[in-house]
């Protein structure tokens, strides 16, 4: 916060300009969701990465506001895909304005994105575009999982690697780009995003079945029928457990609290912890090319905070 709270701040300043105005009541649905802040870890690891290389400089904060934006958009979106109920321990915008309204007042913070991006740095808009392409496809293939069951790893392997991941690489890219590293520094920093991205989720998978004070139901995941990593390596570990499984996605909910039991008890949650571990030292790794600096050190602390996280 000392070191990148000013420009954070004006990230804050942007965001909240960003969705002042705009057609009602979409524009309320998105100040519902953004004005109850969040991490904000992808503005900031573009902050981060611009200043591995130089000064932080208008179109910087602009992009940090951009890759906002388009996460407050999904989540807008995931939200009436995953009829979630609560978000950051608020009611969430569609069950206060319903699932028109919420998916609308995505599209508004995704135009938004855009347009911000044309006019700060428009030779990035088709770096983005293609980053959303490739939320759409993860999101597409989670969403195929309410009908067609599928447990393997190489479907949640797909769907980790376009959901989550893409954007977080496309903020640490950016900012690299826009501090002026050279195409070894982007690319080094866009492999940091990469894994950054992937260990966030993995231990996001975790917090589902052992979480206690976070911001989502515990257990959520499961009783969407949302492919999670600890469930696909507890199916391949305990025998008959992918039967429950499939009646919970059938609509049986009682079985819900049973399954979750036996994922946590099948050391599967261990599992997924080491392998987000994994992640973040590949993240690390990523890092060695780039000169020392406070801002590289730092990248590297929010790595570890953000694997060692409980909620």
């Amino acid at each position: 916060q000392q070191f990148v709270g000013r420009d954070l701040a004006e990230v804050e300043r942007l965001l909240a300009e960003a969705v002042a105005s705009g057609p009602e009541p979409a524009a309320s649905a998105a100040r519902h969701l953004v004005a109850h802040g969040g991490k904000r870890v992808r503005p900031v690891a573009l902050l981060l990465a611009a200043q591995c290389f130089g000064e932080v400089t208008p179109a910087v904060r602009e992009l940090g506001t951009v890759v906002e934006l388009v996460h407050s958009a999904t989540l807008l979106h995931d939200d009436v895909v995953d009829e979630g109920m609560e978000r950051r321990g608020v009611a969430t915008a569609r069950m206060r304005w319903g699932n028109g309204v919420s998916v609308l007042a995505g599209d508004l913070l995704l135009v938004e994105a855009l347009q911000r991006t044309e006019v700060h740095a428009p030779d990035l808009l088709g770096a983005l575009v293609g980053t959303l392409r490739r939320l759409v496809n993860g999101e597409i293939v989670q969403l195929r999982g309410r009908t067609e069951l599928d447990v393997t790893e190489e479907t949640y392997e797909r769907v980790l690697r376009d959901k989550t991941a893409p954007l977080f690489a496309f903020a640490t890219r950016v900012g690299a780009r826009l501090g002026g590293g050279d195409a070894a520094g982007q690319a080094a920093l866009a492999e940091f995003g990469e894994a950054l991205g992937i260990a966030f989720q993995l231990v996001d998978d975790v917090i589902d079945y052992q979480g206690e004070a976070t911001g989502k139901t515990l257990f959520a995941d499961l009783g969407e029928g949302k492919l999670t990593l600890p469930l696909v390596l507890a199916v391949a570990a305990v025998p008959g457990l992918d039967e429950d499984v499939r009646r919970v996605h059938g609509g049986d909910r009682s079985l819900v609290a049973s399954i979750s039991r036996r994922v946590i008890e099948s050391g599967a949650c261990e599992e997924v912890r080491r392998r987000a571990r994994q992640f973040t030292t590949k993240a690390i790794d990523a890092l060695r090319p780039i000169e020392e600096s406070p801002a590289r050190r730092l990248l590297e602390v929010v790595a570890h905070q953000l694997a060692a996280r409980v909620s």
